[in-house]
């Protein structure tokens, strides 16, 4: 369902996933107090900055473990939408959540800071596809 404010599923999902011990109410004010936030300091609707904020942070490719005879390797694989889109999502509010302050400041600075392609999140994403190319060289396993 989108949510009331935005009328948005990505929103509404964001939520959800912010929620914490089925507070759902106290997520909401949260992530709405955040977007405000977000657009009195970029001039922006919060909308548009949070959508780019998740396809900045997106992996492209990530590492999964395979076992082939008795060694275990790390697999670059592609990753599929709804997952990038998930783990963009747990990134930024893991990210959030590791700072201090309270968590609309938090959740606010970390969505403009993946805005800008920098923060944890971004960071995070850079890992894993630095990870993914290192280990290309085993790229040829994935069809197992």
């Amino acid at each position: 369902m989108p949510d009331l404010q935005y009328h948005s599923e990505a929103v509404s999902r964001f939520i959800n996933v912010v929620m914490l011990r089925g507070q759902r109410q106290t997520a909401q004010q949260a992530v709405y107090r955040a977007f405000e936030r977000m657009e009195k300091e970029l001039k922006q609707p919060a909308l548009t900055v949070f959508e780019t904020a998740l396809k900045n942070v997106a992996p492209l490719v990530e590492v999964k473990s395979k076992r082939i005879g008795g060694a275990t390797y790390q697999v670059p694989v592609e990753v599929r939408a709804e997952r990038k889109r998930a783990l963009a999502m747990r990134w930024i509010i893991g990210a959030a959540r590791s700072a201090r302050g309270q968590i609309e400041q938090k959740l606010a600075t970390e969505l403009m800071n993946a805005y800008k392609n920098e923060g944890t999140a971004a960071k995070k994403r850079d890992d894993v596809h630095r990870m993914a190319e290192a280990n290309k060289a085993f790229a040829h396993y994935a069809r197992f």
